[in-house]
């Protein structure tokens, strides 16, 4: 190999990882079921966001979403107002985070056609505190495109939400979250 081969190869090397990591998917219609409702409750408490944003890093496994907490939309006005201003404090804590990784990459084909099942795990933010979270995660890929799935449960008090004890009944102590989208390959 002479100087220019050599040069190029180091250069093409170099790059590599540059171009790898540039495989990401992305969507910003990813859905966030959110159900609170205790066994005890005459009515359903639970609501849906459908405008979440969700990354997946091909090569590295990192993944990201984030939404808008004022985005969640209850069948009832008064019990998204409370969500809002009593409970979540959108307008104190806005966004809800989570920031995490595959935890077994090597189970995704991301450029195979079938569905893929492995953990992630991170850390979810909400309402201010950050609390580390593992779930597993369905990955289902179909003519060029990714669908998540994944389901886990937030204890509310973990994360500084307080019931008052005149709902304590209606609410849930924890929430069960599902969270999921279709992504794209980023161009």
């Amino acid at each position: 190999m002479n100087t220019i081969q050599k040069l190029t190869a180091l250069l093409l090397i170099a790059t590599l990882p540059l171009g790898l990591s540039a495989q990401k998917w992305f969507t910003r219609d990813a859905k966030v079921y959110f159900d609170a409702t205790s066994a005890n409750s005459p009515e359903r408490i639970e609501a849906t966001n459908k405008s979440g944003t969700f990354v997946v890093e091909q090569v590295s496994g990192r993944l990201e979403t984030a939404i808008l907490v004022k985005g969640f939309q209850f069948e009832k006005a008064l019990m998204q107002e409370h969500f809002n201003e009593n409970y979540l404090e959108s307008s104190k804590f806005p966004k809800a985070t989570f920031k995490g990784k595959i935890d077994d990459l090597a189970k995704v084909k991301f450029d195979q056609d079938g569905t893929y099942k492995t953990t992630v795990s991170g850390d979810l933010t909400l309402h201010g505190v950050t609390k580390a979270v593992s779930t597993p995660a369905t990955f289902t890929v179909k003519s060029g495109k990714i669908t998540i799935a994944a389901n886990f449960v937030a204890v509310l008090a973990d994360y500084g939400v307080s019931v008052p004890s005149l709902v304590a009944d209606k609410l849930a102590k924890d929430a069960k979250i599902t969270i999921g989208g279709t992504l794209e390959k980023m161009k």
